[in-house]
C-alpha cells in the first residue's frame, strides 16, 4: 500500500470517450487543488466496464491530458489490473457478513419498492442456474460529512432500499467498489470531481468504514452543462477536447472555474498557465451552480 503523503489527488475517468471540456474542468479543478499545496496528483483510468470502453478511448484520454500539461506524478493506474484486490474486497465484506448475494432483477426491486422479494439480505439463495450480483448491505443512517466547497452536508441512507451494487451480475466489478478499494491502495487524501457524484458520497463512507479505512476530504464542483441544460458527457455527445489548443482549452476551463485568469495568459505556454493556475488557485471562488 502506498504511504499516506500530505496531499494525495487523483483524476480517474471512464474510458468511454475521449476527454471533453467538462471533464477537462475536474480534471484542471483535482490538479490545481493538489498543486496549489505542493501535493501529489494522479491519474485512474476506471475501465471496469468492457462493453461501453472503446479501445481507443482511453489512448486518446491520456493524449489530452498530455496536451494540456496535466502529467500524473506516478504511473496511470488501471483499473482492469485489479481485479484480483476487488474480489479480495468483496470476499473479505462477505465473510463479515457486510455483503451479500442478490438474484432479484431491476423490476422485481422496482415493484417492490426496493426491497428484496427473494430476501436477499437475510440470506435467501438464488437457484444454482440463476445469476446474481454482489450487494453491499448498507445501515441506515444519517450520514454528515464536510465538503470542501458545499460545507455541511448530510444524506440519509436506507439500508435494504439503497444497497449498491459491488459486483454485476455480468462478473464486471462495480464502481462504488474498485473507487474506494483504489483510494485506500493509493493513499488518496483528497477527491475533487463534479456534484454529479455528491450522492453516492453517504455509501462511500460506509463501505470505507467497512474496510477500516479513513476516507478522503471530498470536494464537489459544479458540473458543466450544454445549452439545453444537460451536464456535458459522452453520451450526450459532448465533443472531444480539440488538443491543437490547449491554451485556450484551459483558459476556458479557469474561467469556468471562476479563477478569473488575465488574457494575457492566452498568448503563454501551457506550462505558464498552469503555473498561474497553481499560484492563484481559489477554490472559494468556484461558482456553487454551473455557467
Amino acid at each position: 500500500m502506498t504511504k499516506l503523503h500530505q496531499y494525495r489527488g487523483r483524476f480517474a475517468p471512464s474510458p468511454t470517450g475521449p476527454l471533453h471540456f467538462g471533464s477537462l474542468v475536474t480534471a484542471l479543478a483535482s490538479y490545481l487543488e493538489a498543486k496549489s499545496v505542493n501535493g501529489q496528483w494522479l491519474v485512474r483510468i476506471e475501465d471496469l466496464d468492457p462493453l461501453r470502453e472503446p479501445p481507443e478511448a482511453t489512448g486518446e484520454i491520456l493524449s489530452s491530458l498530455d496536451a494540456h500539461g496535466l502529467i500524473p506524478d506516478e504511473p496511470v493506474r488501471f483499473q482492469s489490473h485489479r481485479h484480483t484486490a476487488y474480489q479480495a474486497a468483496i470476499e473479505q465484506l462477505l465473510k463479515t457478513g457486510i455483503a451479500y448475494p442478490c438474484s432479484c432483477s431491476r423490476k422485481q426491486l422496482q415493484a417492490h419498492q426496493g426491497r428484496h422479494p427473494q430476501h436477499c439480505r437475510d440470506g435467501g439463495r438464488a437457484t444454482k442456474n440463476q445469476p446474481f450480483a454482489v450487494r453491499f448491505a448498507l445501515s441506515d443512517e444519517l450520514c454528515q460529512w464536510q465538503d470542501l466547497l458545499l460545507g455541511r452536508q448530510q444524506q440519509l441512507v436506507q439500508a435494504e432500499i439503497d444497497d449498491p451494487v459491488i459486483l454485476r451480475k455480468e462478473g464486471f466489478f462495480a464502481y462504488q467498489l474498485a473507487v474506494v478499494v483504489d483510494d485506500i491502495d493509493q493513499g488518496i487524501t483528497d477527491v475533487v470531481r463534479g456534484s454529479d457524484l455528491l450522492d453516492m458520497t453517504a455509501q462511500q463512507l460506509q463501505i470505507y468504514r467497512a474496510l477500516s479505512a479513513p476516507p478522503p476530504r471530498w470536494l464537489h464542483i459544479p458540473v458543466i452543462v450544454n445549452e439545453q441544460g444537460q451536464k456535458l458527457s459522452k453520451q450526450n455527445h459532448a465533443p472531444a477536447l480539440d488538443n491543437r489548443s490547449p491554451v485556450e482549452n484551459l483558459f476556458a476551463a479557469l474561467s469556468a472555474l471562476n479563477q478569473q485568469p488575465p488574457q494575457s495568459l492566452l498568448r503563454e505556454s501551457v506550462d505558464n498557465l498552469l503555473d498561474w493556475g497553481c499560484t492563484h488557485w481559489n477554490r472559494r471562488a468556484v461558482h456553487l451552480t454551473s455557467q
